[in-house]
């Protein structure tokens, strides 16, 4: 289950779906166009045309959760893209595959705030694969994610563990056989005590959150000068970077 690079980094969750893919899938091509960061309509605008250039079989299409936790998020607004890009990929005649939110209030402050967007993100989400027949992988359900371990040390992003369930998600909803290891309930955690874990809320505020903050208000995204890794449709390899 060691899914780490040589330079200590790890990979994400649509690596590990590809790589799965690859062993049961001959001719298997694989492109990557995530840039973690990207706010939904910078996604749309850049990364779906390139989608639609390829004309994949099929796309996983995650965005939104970065729109979800800021001041002018409106989940109308983007499932009335989202219904749009949901259209014409499926026009080309690729299967679709998108994903409600997991539930990060779990792990972050202000979590009525937090959960009640993340609700509007998923319920519109929810709307447009029905209303397409997407394939929908539920990860707000899944109180795994309510672990602080499925989170990075900036308890907005994924950590490995969090990245192999969600391939495990993905894997068993395109009915192929995930690592089972991927989904295994975590050892318990060591139970924190109070004042060590206001020390750790405090080190993160002052690492993670309040360069959150400055981004949100001066308009910037951490995924503004992020290119895809992988942008074209190509045979798999195990050197995937």
């Amino acid at each position: 289950m060691d899914d780490a690079r040589p330079d200590g980094t790890y990979r994400g969750w649509a690596d590990l779906v590809a790589e799965r893919l690859a062993e049961v899938t001959p001719g298997f091509r694989y492109a990557n166009l995530a840039v973690r960061g990207r706010l939904f309509d910078a996604v749309v605008d850049e990364q779906v045309p390139m989608a639609l250039r390829s004309a994949p079989e099929l796309v996983t299409f995650a965005a939104g959760g970065n729109d979800a936790l800021r001041r002018g998020f409106n989940p109308v607004t983007l499932a009335t893209r989202l219904h749009e890009v949901v259209r014409m990929l499926s026009a080309i005649g690729s299967t679709v595959v998108l994903f409600t939110a997991a539930d990060v209030s779990q792990v972050l402050p202000a979590r009525r705030f937090i959960a009640q967007r993340v609700r509007s993100l998923n319920d519109a989400t929810h709307r447009v694969a029905v209303r397409h027949d997407a394939i929908l992988i539920d990860l707000f359900h899944d109180e795994g994610f309510h672990d602080r371990r499925m989170w990075s040390i900036d308890r907005l992003h994924l950590s490995a563990a969090g990245h192999r369930r969600v391939a495990s998600h993905v894997l068993t909803a395109l009915k192929v056989d995930p690592d089972p290891l991927w989904d295994a309930p975590l050892d318990p955690a060591p139970r924190a005590g109070w004042v060590a874990s206001r020390k750790s809320d405090v080190a993160w505020a002052r690492t993670h959150l309040a360069p959150w903050v400055k981004r949100r208000l001066t308009g910037k995204s951490s995924g503004d000068t992020i290119v895809p890794k992988r942008p074209d449709l190509r045979p798999w390899s195990d050197d995937v970077s």
